[in-house]
């Protein structure tokens, strides 16, 4: 049984807590894309931590943490991770790198930075950790996966090949130094003691778990509108953050995957750029941020303030589609009980028409908000387990959204340790 954790929005949807508490019941949980550009915030017994590319499962001795072949792996951000957990008094965990995942190298990095620097008020809103660049390459099929790492003739003829061409753009876009090959073969013969007793052949690994009828989790990165398909295209990630990708980037049959738990917060944030309707502004964003999340809404990964707004049940509902959402987690709910009252997007005006459905980029640009206010319930709810305790505004406010999103809410969660969450 594969169960996959997901986001609806623009990330930052409190994934990382809502994996945590579902690793407790799995054997196995799968980091499937992205790379250490986006983090996961978890809070439990052992304390905060804020994990970039370690699966948020790495809590429990009970379970096997993997790094797919779909993830953009930084071998040093991985080790370091995990000195710093143990450091902090959690047992090793159990770790598996697929050798079919490739690997972001120094040089993603700088041309991320060069690139940033080239575009000035242009650029994508990157957090400049190679991302980018390490999915082109990838695609372009001049990447290095972790397996090469292994053959050191036909990885330095590679390497050859790679610096001949970057060294064109080092050179004569961005008057950088030049890449040399030897500095970077040394690199990866760093790099290939560090993982090497960590490779694994993920997908035989995953089939024969399966047979075992092992409990298999899969953990996606950012949410359904920064997925270069599906979400606010040009400013978006590099990797699909769908479950269907899942399927791809863990190795495991498409028909596996069961259950899609998409997680959805009761609010609207976003880190970075791009269209976002129902954004609010000045103080109102202010107080919803310094309120927001564990410790005010900045991100995990920059630090950056994230934007603010109202929640979207626009952009929700498309996500939760998108993403062939099951069932909804709904976070972040206990932030909201200091407001009389609670706008909900439920339409976008696009030219005098309104729509429910979500359109694509250029669209979006002209989208207005159409608001439903809904009383709030001015108390704090922070504690409360049991769906009945909760205020009837509070229990409103959740149906109201079950209904916008067409999909069942079965988790709310108001706070954010482990345990306070409410099961419906």
């Amino acid at each position: 049984m594969v169960t996959a954790v997901v986001g609806a929005n623009w990330g930052d949807e409190g994934k990382g807590k809502i994996t945590d508490m579902l690793g407790e019941e799995s054997d196995i949980i799968v980091r499937f894309q992205g790379g250490s550009n986006a983090g996961h915030t978890i809070v439990n017994d052992y304390g905060k931590f804020a994990l970039h590319i370690l699966p948020s499962g790495v809590f429990y001795d009970h379970t096997t943490s993997i790094i797919g072949n779909g993830v953009a792996l930084n071998i040093p951000d991985l080790f370091k991770e995990i000195q710093e957990i143990v450091e902090q008094g959690v047992p090793m965990p159990k770790i598996k790198v697929s050798d079919r995942a490739q690997i972001v190298m120094p040089y993603h990095i700088l041309f991320d930075q060069y690139e940033e620097e080239r575009l000035a008020g242009k650029s994508f809103g990157s957090t400049k950790s190679g991302i980018a660049p390490f999915y082109s390459d990838k695609y372009a099929k001049t990447g290095i996966q972790v397996s090469e790492l292994f053959d050191e003739e036909s990885l330095r003829e590679k390497v050859q090949g790679i610096c001949e061409k970057k060294n064109v753009l080092l050179e004569h876009l961005y008057h950088k130094p030049a890449l040399k090959v030897d500095e970077i073969m040394a690199t990866l013969a760093e790099y290939r003691n560090m993982v090497e007793p960590y490779v694994c052949d993920v997908s035989a690994y995953l089939y024969e778990a399966g047979k075992e009828g092992k409990r298999i989790l899969l953990e996606g990165q950012l949410g359904s509108l920064k997925d270069p398909d599906h979400g606010i295209y040009p400013m978006v990630t590099s990797s699909s953050t769908l479950a269907g990708y899942g399927a791809i980037g863990a190795g495991v049959p498409p028909y596996e995957i069961k259950r899609i738990v998409t997680v959805v917060k009761a609010y609207s944030s976003a880190v970075g750029a791009g269209e976002f309707v129902s954004e609010i502004f000045g103080e109102e964003a202010d107080e919803l941020r310094r309120r927001g999340g564990d410790g005010g809404e900045y991100g995990a990964t920059t630090g950056r303030p994230r934007r603010m707004g109202w929640f979207d049940a626009v952009a929700s509902r498309y996500g939760c589609r998108v993403q062939g959402a099951t069932e909804v987690a709904l976070t972040v709910l206990d932030v909201l009980g200091y407001l009389d009252e609670l706008p909900v997007c439920v339409g976008y005006e696009i030219d005098g028409k309104v729509t429910k459905d979500f359109p694509t980029t250029s669209q979006l640009k002209k989208a207005k908000p159409v608001y439903e206010v809904l009383p709030g319930w001015k108390t704090d709810i922070r504690g409360i387990t049991e769906y009945d305790k909760l205020p009837e505004n509070c229990r409103k406010y959740i149906e109201f959204i079950e209904k916008e999103l067409e999909v069942p809410v079965k988790m709310v969660s108001n706070g954010p340790g482990r345990h306070e969450i409410i099961h419906r």
